[in-house]
């Protein structure tokens, strides 16, 4: 089995979708692994690295992916349309690409993959079950968005986090707010309280409240009968009446603030708007927002994709794209050994070769193409 890891040609993306850790053992399992060169220079891997893990280096991405069975990457390949070059076209009928995909929001291109013959599989629909907690790339990559969120929020912020006693005077400890406790939420509160703010949260769904605490937190959410999660473990949009009343609760609870931290995201979805232009309006100057939804449409109003924006009033919100691709190295291992976790399982043992268990419940949560034809229930006619 060849296993080919091209190098990230969208933009903002230094993350590669293979350590030397993984490709050590890739080959510790009979496979052979190409990687095209430059694929890990952004995330601090060099090639010599990849050739000391048992791996061969391909002069360029055609070269690579050519004879490849298995394609990792991690993110979805570039089209005609977007620029090129056309990675689909370089793939051979019968390989098995795996990355985040983005199926839901690129349906054309999943068209794409089952008419090249290419077998797709979407790392981000990995069911949450507990057997797949190690495949997790969304939760590996949000726990790095959150701890990056808070240095980000504090390297803008214009004073001290933690609470200062000295002979000149006291300074009063910031107060942080974390707008949606899944996994980079919860980074995000255990990072702020470890540089010294008061840290508050919010989430629609009522079983985080534990949680929060647990970290030293305090929570703050609407008394409602609404399930804010879905069967998956998801967030879900709540009723326009819980919206109405979150949002009143948010307009008191933010004018305090001097960090906010939204996370909130709905797969498949535009995220929703957490942070209105009135919220903004009567935040404090100098105030600082981190919007790490801000690629799927924001949880704040006026946040930008890839700009640091300052409001009328001086709050500064923040909307960097990629955050995990800003701590490249350490993302890129996370992320390489979530595929690794995925793929193992998927190879016999004594061949070496792919062997992939389409009745695994993993397998069909995951997979888009099989053979020519769309298999995701999502993705088929009817499907939702």
């Amino acid at each position: 089995m060849k296993i080919a890891i091209p190098r990230e040609r969208r933009e903002n993306e230094k993350r590669v979708a293979a350590s030397p850790d993984t490709v050590k053992k890739f080959v510790g399992l009979g496979a052979e692994v190409i990687i095209e060169t430059g694929a890990g220079t952004l995330s601090s891997f060099q090639d010599q690295d990849y050739q000391d893990a048992g791996a061969s280096i391909a002069a360029d991405e055609a070269a690579a992916l050519k004879d490849a069975d298995v394609i990792l990457k991690i993110q979805r390949p570039l089209t005609d349309a977007e620029g090129g070059p056309d990675e689909l076209a370089l793939m051979k009928s019968g390989a098995t690409l795996i990355a985040q995909l983005a199926p839901l929001q690129n349906r054309e291109q999943v068209a794409a993959y089952a008419a090249a013959g290419v077998n797709a599989v979407a790392m981000e629909l990995v069911p949450r079950i507990s057997r797949a907690q190690s495949m997790d790339v969304l939760s590996s990559q949000s726990n790095l968005s959150g701890y990056k969120a808070a240095l980000d929020a504090a390297s803008e912020y214009g004073r001290a986090m933690p609470m200062m006693m000295t002979a000149a005077g006291t300074l009063a400890p910031a107060k942080a707010f974390i707008m949606g406790v899944g996994v980079a939420g919860l980074q995000a509160i255990a990072t702020t309280r470890r540089l010294g703010a008061i840290v508050t949260a919010t989430d629609v769904r009522a079983a985080t409240k534990e949680q929060v605490e647990s970290l030293g937190a305090k929570f703050i959410m609407v008394e409602t009968d609404e399930a804010g999660e879905d069967a998956g473990g998801y967030a879900k949009e709540m009723s326009d009446d819980y919206k109405k009343r979150q949002a009143a609760l948010v307009f008191e609870h933010i004018k305090k603030q001097d960090i906010v931290i939204t996370t909130a995201l709905i797969p498949g979805r535009e995220a929703p708007i957490l942070v209105t232009d009135e919220m903004l309006a009567v935040m404090k100057p100098g105030a600082v927002i981190v919007d790490l939804a801000v690629e799927a449409g924001g949880n704040v109003t006026q946040s930008k994709p890839g700009e640091v924006v300052k409001t009328a009033n001086g709050v500064t919100i923040i909307g960097h794209r990629n955050v995990p691709s800003r701590l490249a190295s350490d993302a890129s291992s996370l992320f390489a050994k979530n595929l690794f976790n995925f793929l193992t399982p998927q190879i016999d043992k004594e061949t070496g070769a792919l062997a992939v268990n389409w009745d695994d419940e993993i397998i069909q949560g995951s997979a888009l193409t099989r053979d020519g034809k769309i298999v995701h229930p999502q993705l088929i006619e009817g499907g939702n």
